[in-house]
């Protein structure tokens, strides 16, 4: 049984944020409230509250671009990947958690 999980959450199934980021020109979209954002986020990155989300669409623009959805632990961040996709955003990754993906970014 360990050799599906394995195969179900392969470590090359995660995109390489940092070169998302460095090549693709990657938005990173954190959908936290703007208290938690306050608190510590990514800098650079972009706060959409996610029940803003669908009114604040227009600031992300470039539906080509690649989007890297955050928030707290990744349940926002993996509805707010839905929103977009719906939306016609063509790449939009759910990365989970702020301080994980901040942690695979170059400083």
């Amino acid at each position: 049984m360990i050799p599906f999980f394995k195969k179900l959450f392969s470590s090359a199934d995660v995109p390489d944020y940092a070169s998302l980021t460095d090549h693709s020109n990657a938005i990173i979209l954190d959908v936290r409230t703007r208290e938690e954002y306050k608190g510590g986020s990514i800098a650079g990155s972009v706060n959409i509250p996610l029940n803003e989300l669908e009114q604040g669409i227009s600031k992300l623009k470039d539906k080509s671009r690649p989007v890297i959805c955050c928030c707290a632990s990744g349940m926002r961040s993996g509805r707010a990947r839905n929103i977009l996709i719906k939306k016609g955003f063509e790449r939009v990754y759910n990365a989970g958690g702020w301080q994980q993906l901040r942690s695979q970014l170059p400083r």
